[in-house]
């Protein structure tokens, strides 16, 4: 009997492991067709049902559970073994997956002296925030989130939280000097979070500002641009953008800040701890951390003490979100 193509067995894989033809066929770069006709031809070639189609829903027979565990260790001990390989006789190569926010505020502006710290590493950046699995593919990951991450071995970076700013002229017209006075300002929102000016005022125990229009961004970076650039007034996260506020490029407008249960880890494989271009980025992520974000946190915490010490008694709202 001749073993189904690796291409076939891929395609089960994936549908397996996501539960939908459509994102097996994202990672495929195929048709969801295609990906169904592959797993039509699987089950007659085996002559056992592996799935269940219902309308809705994609889920495994008792049959495909069993395959599916006996075919997700084999591509597992195909992919360490790939990577075995390429560390111990290729070229080394970083493949790192970073939440696209901290790649333009962090990452990205301190390349130069990661190359200077590993200059024998190539580096591949890619900013994808929903892969089927943060570490599919790539070496290492940067994330926004809470986790838990069971495959992984999780270190994490900081917190962050939202805090009001706007661009230093645009209150020239109309100045902000209590939340009411949001009132005649457009409000920035991220298509993800759009209550977050209401939880941003529960969470300061104040009125939620009523404001003449609001404008939407389905990225984080371009929200705090739009802010940058006097569009209106945003809720930008500490503390990667902090750095805008101290250069005068944002004014922070009040005290208060939203918090978010969730926060940036680096996660990596547990098997690859040892190998260089792992522990290396490791090594250095975590010392830039330790002598620059490390202080502007401090001082951020220093700068909110007085507010700290007034809300203490009160109910904290938190907030969980994606980047």
């Amino acid at each position: 009997m001749r073993t189904p193509s690796t291409a076939t067995l891929k395609a089960f894989e994936l549908a397996a492991r996501t539960g939908s033809f459509r994102l097996a066929a994202q990672k495929l770069s195929i048709t969801p067709s295609a990906v169904s006709h592959r797993l039509k031809a699987l089950e007659g070639y085996l002559g056992v049902q592996l799935f269940n189609r219902g309308a809705r829903a994609l889920t495994l027979t008792a049959a495909g559970s069993v395959y599916f565990r006996q075919i997700e260790e084999l591509f597992r001990g195909l992919d360490a073994a790939t990577r075995e390989l390429i560390a111990r006789f290729g070229r080394r190569s970083l493949r790192l997956r970073v939440a696209p926010f901290f790649a333009s505020e962090f990452l990205l502006p301190r390349l130069e002296r990661l190359h200077a710290r590993h200059p024998e590493v190539d580096l591949r950046v890619e900013t994808n925030s929903s892969p089927v699995s943060p570490l599919e593919d790539v070496d290492l990951a940067i994330v926004l989130g809470a986790g838990p991450w069971p495959q992984a071995e999780v270190v994490r970076l900081f917190g962050q939280s939202y805090v009001a700013a706007c661009a230093p002229g645009l209150t020239a017209q109309y100045p902000i000097r209590e939340v009411a006075d949001l009132n005649g300002h457009a409000l920035l929102v991220h298509t993800a979070r759009r209550d977050s000016w209401e939880r941003w005022a529960e969470a300061g125990a104040v009125e939620p500002p009523a404001a003449r229009k609001r404008v939407l961004f389905d990225t984080m970076t371009e929200l705090v641009r739009a802010t940058e650039g006097g569009l209106g007034v945003g809720l930008i996260p500490v503390p990667l953008a902090i750095q805008r506020i101290r250069l005068g490029q944002l004014t922070r407008l009040f005290d208060h800040a939203l918090p978010c249960t969730e926060s940036y880890f680096l996660l990596h494989r547990a098997e690859d701890a040892s190998r260089a271009k792992v522990s290396g980025f490791r090594e250095w992520l975590l010392k830039e951390l330790s002598t620059e974000v490390r202080e502007l946190l401090k001082n951020e915490t220093r700068a909110s003490a007085e507010w700290e010490a007034r809300s203490r008694a009160r109910p904290t709202t938190t907030y969980s979100s994606a980047e």
